[in-house]
């Protein structure tokens, strides 16, 4: 087997339809980012805020059409992964198999430490140990088969969902509510491109559909499908919610409030709703948690089938047909750093990777010849530049702190490579 080659072996199960591979996506959009985002996207972007978030979404469509484009000809695990090693090479390919899983790892930790802040307000220990049994039942639901991770992401995204609505719906319509209209805070264009950097965030949880694109069923019809619906409807989510908090509170406010969502109802004279927000926002997070799980899983079978991890991670369990060891050896890493740290600042860090990962997917889906294209590669080149664009605007701590793990993950491919040429 040659070093691009991508065993198809041991195979996962397709048993995903559109619908349940577009809920899983809507599930990591739709996670604790709806309720944590705006304020540092608010202390970027002012007033400008929307605009961010109109051009995060578009940066986030061309990223989609691509990764759509690419896993429709190649229905693997892996995604970028997958995609990239194909298309450009394995070392695009463990570059963009490193950016995703270092990013997603440290937002698996932020995701089950902001759900224990929401569901266990009180001891620091209680939260961490909380945020340990969330890690833990949730890897088990994930082992026990694909198809249960999609029906409690169902559960979990309808609840959320409708927490969201409850929410905007006091917002909007409240009679105690003073609606602000003077947004006339100074802002800049260069925190304009941060805050969307920052946004994008909230919609890179469609890439969970193309890494589980070995569990779809007619994944060339399904996934470009899914990922689509997932986007539009989470980017619609967003721009209700967006509205309803600067009516609410303006883009101060917002910025200087550390649960935004909870402060809104509160300003507007719903206080009876803050516990509504703390529900809906601990549930938003294990649905986040719940997918980033998966997505890290197939991302790691991937990258152990070809020998870029351990070669102990490419199993597949027998009879629940999913990567057991990679969900239990992401569970023992999370779990550490959910014992250890505070990563619940983790946004532009995860942003970072992931528009690294983002980039790489624009630049292969570039060199699809015509007959696998579905979109013109006009847009591969906006997304990429777009990708890059947001990459070096987030905050500098951020992005040299991801750029620096990444680099130290290529120096050890390198080493071990050269090592095994010269055994």
């Amino acid at each position: 087997m040659t070093e691009r080659s991508i065993s198809p072996q041991p195979a996962l199960a397709r048993r995903l339809g559109v619908g349940d591979a577009a809920v899983i996506g809507l599930g990591s959009m739709v996670g604790a980012g709806v309720f944590a985002v705006w304020a540092p996207a608010a202390r970027a972007a002012g007033a400008l805020v929307l605009l961010s978030l109109v051009i995060a979404a578009f940066v986030a469509y061309c990223n989609a059409v691509a990764s759509a484009q690419l896993a429709a000809v190649y229905p693997v695990s892996g995604g970028t992964y997958a995609y990239g090693r194909e298309r450009l090479g394995p070392w695009w390919g463990y570059a963009a198999g490193c950016a995703f899983v270092l990013g997603k790892t440290a937002s698996c930790a932020a995701m089950a430490l902001t759900f224990a802040t929401y569901a266990v307000p009180g001891h620091e220990w209680a939260q961490r140990l909380t945020a340990l049994a969330a890690v833990l039942a949730l890897t088990a639901v994930n082992y026990r088969g694909v198809t249960r991770t999609a029906a409690l992401t169902r559960v979990l995204v309808g609840c959320t969902l409708l927490v969201l609505a409850i929410v905007v719906a006091v917002l909007l319509i409240s009679p105690a509510a003073d609606h602000v209209t003077n947004w006339s805070t100074s802002t800049n264009p260069y925190g304009v491109l941060q805050a969307a950097g920052l946004l994008f965030f909230a919609f890179a949880g469609y890439a969970r559909i193309a890494t589980m694109g070995e569990e779809v069923r007619d994944p060339a019809r399904t996934i470009p499908r899914a990922i689509l619906i997932a986007l539009f409807v989470a980017v619609g989510i967003y721009l209700l919610v967006g509205v309803s908090l600067l009516l609410a509170l303006g883009p101060d406010r917002i910025a200087a409030s550390s649960a935004p969502l909870a402060t809104a109802v509160e300003a507007v004279g719903a206080a009876w709703a803050q516990p509504i927000v703390r529900v809906g926002a601990a549930l938003a997070s294990l649905g986040a948690l719940l997918a980033l799980i998966a997505g890290i899983g197939r991302t790691s079978l991937a990258m152990a089938r070809t020998r870029d991890l351990p070669r102990w991670l490419a199993a597949v369990h027998p009879r629940f047909q999913v990567p057991h060891h990679a969900e239990l050896a992401l569970a023992v890493v999370v779990g550490v750093l959910v014992l250890t740290t505070d990563l619940r600042g983790v946004i532009g860090f995860s942003s970072f990777g992931v528009l690294l990962y983002y980039a790489i997917a624009n630049a292969a889906a570039f060199t699809q010849p015509a007959e696998q294209r579905r979109w013109p590669r006009f847009v591969n080149v906006l997304g990429l530049a777009g990708c890059l664009v947001l990459a070096v605007t987030l905050p500098l701590t951020s992005a040299v702190t991801c750029a620096v793990l990444l680099g130290l993950a290529m120096l050890a491919r390198l080493l071990v490579r050269r090592r095994a040429s010269t055994a």
